[in-house]
């Protein structure tokens, strides 16, 4: 899998270790570059032992006392995850190609200094909040999918048509080609 850009996945507030190992573990696994907390209650450094993924050993971790100590890289957005009357939609967002999500803590909210932070407020477009972990892995799949090498659906059911790296590669050729 290749996506272009980088990401960066962020919890506010989080109070379950499950949750924590949960999210790690789905970021590596997505190809994210960084983890962070802001004002966890957890004590998240203990986990490292219990990760089985090696999360903590690939992704720089990150935690915060607070919202206004949050540093991020430059020209990274953040993102904010959180049903807002006024957010949008995950499935017509555009994800910049530098990002950083943030999320809140299970049964409850993006502090409302976090959301002022936000240069987006995003939403799953569900009937009721979901887990903070499978939130995260829905939005890192969607980012996957907007900004990944993925061959086009086919019509009909089933599998892909093509494969990407060639799609990918295809591309390249039409690149180069167009320069002479």
């Amino acid at each position: 899998m290749t996506m272009r850009g980088f990401f960066g996945i962020g919890v506010e507030e989080i109070s379950k270790e499950q949750n924590v190992g949960t999210i790690a573990r789905s970021t590596h696994a997505f190809g994210g570059s960084f983890f962070f907390t802001i004002k966890p209650d957890v004590d998240v450094e203990a986990m490292r032992t219990s990760d089985t993924s090696g999360a903590f050993d690939h992704l720089p971790y990150y935690q915060y006392a607070n919202p206004s100590e949050l540093a991020l890289p430059d020209g990274c957005t953040l993102v904010g995850v959180e049903l807002t009357e006024d957010a949008v939609d995950l499935c017509s967002f555009r994800h910049p190609l530098r990002a950083a999500y943030i999320f809140g803590p299970e049964m409850g909210h993006l502090s409302q200094e976090m959301q002022a932070k936000c240069a987006h407020i995003i939403k799953i477009p569900m009937k009721f909040c979901v887990n903070v972990g499978v939130a995260a892995a829905i939005t890192m799949y969607d980012r996957q999918l907007s900004l990944g090498r993925h061959a086009e659906r086919p019509v009909k059911t089933g599998g892909s048509l093509e494969n990407p790296e060639k799609i990918k590669s295809d591309t390249l050729r039409r690149k180069i080609r167009s320069k002479k």
